[in-house]
């Protein structure tokens, strides 16, 4: 196995490449919707579109695409994919909700005891929504497709 190999996976660096794009596209719509440049957004979890989603999708589609989908490895690269896409609107959007509680009840504390109380708040925007979760899988598809149909 060579170095030479890993940079001429060109399913990896598809995978890779949709989730870069699906970041990109988070901090876009924060200027566009929110009107605030917030750049930060391209390292944070959450968000439209996920791009956890937009990966395994991406992967799914590059190996779909040229390995078949009868293939062993398109089967685990889908399997795979479930977990990831279950994952992002199940468990962990569920934890983004329990946090979003737990500040609320921090706040309602600070202001009963407020003396010395100074907790910091939870990060909120751990999972995603379903909206969230299906754009980032659609562009992880278009990914796949461009890189291995398109520009094949």
């Amino acid at each position: 196995m060579q170095l030479s190999d890993l940079l001429h996976n060109r399913w990896l660096w598809t995978a890779m490449v949709a989730s870069l794009s699906a970041q990109l596209v988070k901090v876009f719509l924060i200027l566009l919707l929110e009107r605030r440049w917030r750049p930060e957004a391209f390292m944070e979890t959450g968000g439209m579109p996920s791009s956890h989603s937009a990966m395994v999708a991406a992967l799914s589609t590059g190996v779909a695409l040229t390995q078949g989908l009868s293939s062993p490895l398109f089967a685990a690269c889908a399997v795979f994919a479930s977990i990831i896409i279950y994952d992002a609107t199940g468990v962990r959007h569920s934890s983004g909700v329990q946090a979003k509680l737990l500040n609320e009840l921090l706040t309602e504390l600070r202001d009963v005891v407020r003396e010395g109380f100074a907790p910091k708040p939870i990060k909120v925007l751990l999972g995603h929504t379903y909206l969230e979760v299906f754009v980032g899988t659609l562009l992880g598809i278009f990914a796949g497709w461009l890189a291995f149909r398109v520009l094949g």
